[in-house]
């Protein structure tokens, strides 16, 4: 990108409300939280950022939603630069953070109504009553948020989150701690409200079955910068649709087994029990392919195969550098 091009100049080019160029982030250490992040989210989408703990996904959040300041690199949020025009770009966005802002001895409703009041929204009541019925807590509005199971205390995050009519949401850990059935229930209203309200959502999460699910597009972080970029099931589809998880027995280790996987179909990720094999062959042929190997002898107690997930691809991107090595000394013989 041209350094006299502004991403947030309002141009046909940059209509998209989330644009990031180059952008770095680096703490005193030095340590280099961020190193050169460049992505674009698209009006309408959910677009995931992935990545394991420290890999900057907080820090770039922390940018976008103006509260860290960038070392370098350009970042635009509803055409508005984080950096030159933060009070807009506050305007134009509602953030639910992973630690709740909610007041535990208020009701939902007047929980809604303090942030109505703080934002200045017009017609707040007309606004809340949909909000609150939009997240299927209008039987609860009158109750204090203390009684909330935690399912609904994050509905009504996103209710609140929403109030200002923003063009784009941050969702950071919006389920952590959640239970399955909460968590489900939470990516509906998330569903429902981004096809109702046409808002941008922009997501960090750990649950990587969550993130195929859920999202149009997904940036894979790793150590500050976008290893992969895409949608879920084309990465899935890039690394190999089938795999084949084999399990070691205690005092066996990988080293064996991957000298024996010489010439191996597609992708080995080493796991601390055991490794999984990855590849694009059809699922017959793959399984023949290791059946053929002495596998009792390797230390291999079970074989299953599985279609490939997201997590595979996290997975196989963001392994160690241990590993990394030990997968490339493998490949290096095949």
């Amino acid at each position: 990108m041209p350094a006299s091009t502004s991403i947030a100049s309002g141009g046909a080019r940059d209509a998209d409300p989330v644009v990031v160029s180059e952008l770095t982030k680096t703490y005193p250490g030095p340590v280099h939280a961020v190193r050169g992040l460049s992505f674009r989210v698209k009006a309408g989408e959910i677009f995931g950022l992935l990545g394991p703990n420290g890999a900057g996904k907080t820090t770039t959040v922390g940018v976008l939603t103006t509260l860290t300041r960038p070392t370098s690199g350009q970042a635009a949020v509803g055409g508005h630069d984080v950096r030159t025009d933060p009070v807009e770009v506050r305007r134009s966005i509602g953030v639910v953070f992973q630690d709740s802002v909610l007041d535990n001895d208020f009701s939902g409703a007047q929980n809604l109504r303090l942030h109505a009041r703080l934002w200045r929204v017009p017609d707040a009541e007309r606004r809340i009553a949909s909000l609150l019925a939009a997240v299927g807590l209008t039987e609860r509005a009158d109750d204090v948020v203390w009684t909330y199971s935690g399912g609904m205390r994050r509905r009504l995050e996103i209710a609140r989150a929403l109030l200002a009519d923003p063009k784009v949401m941050f969702l950071d850990e919006p389920t952590l701690g959640l239970d399955p059935i909460a968590r489900r229930d939470l990516w509906q209203v998330v569903r429902t409200l981004r096809e109702r309200h046409g808002v941008t959502i922009v997501l960090s999460t750990h649950y990587l079955e969550e993130a195929q699910d859920v999202c149009d597009r997904v940036a894979i972080v790793d150590k500050g910068l976008i290893v992969e970029e895409g949608k879920p099931l084309e990465l899935v589809e890039r690394l190999g649709n089938e795999v084949a998880d084999l399990a070691l027995a205690d005092g066996h280790d990988a080293t064996e087994l991957l000298a024996a996987l010489d010439g191996r179909p597609g992708h080995i990720i080493r796991g601390g029990s055991g490794v999984s094999i990855v590849s694009a062959e059809p699922r017959q042929l793959l399984t023949d392919r290791i059946s053929a190997l002495p596998l009792s002898e390797l230390g291999v107690t079970t074989m299953t195969v599985r279609h490939a997930t997201l997590n595979d691809v996290f997975l196989h991107l963001t392994a160690s550098a241990s590993e990394q090595d030990l997968a490339s000394a493998a490949g290096s013989r095949a």
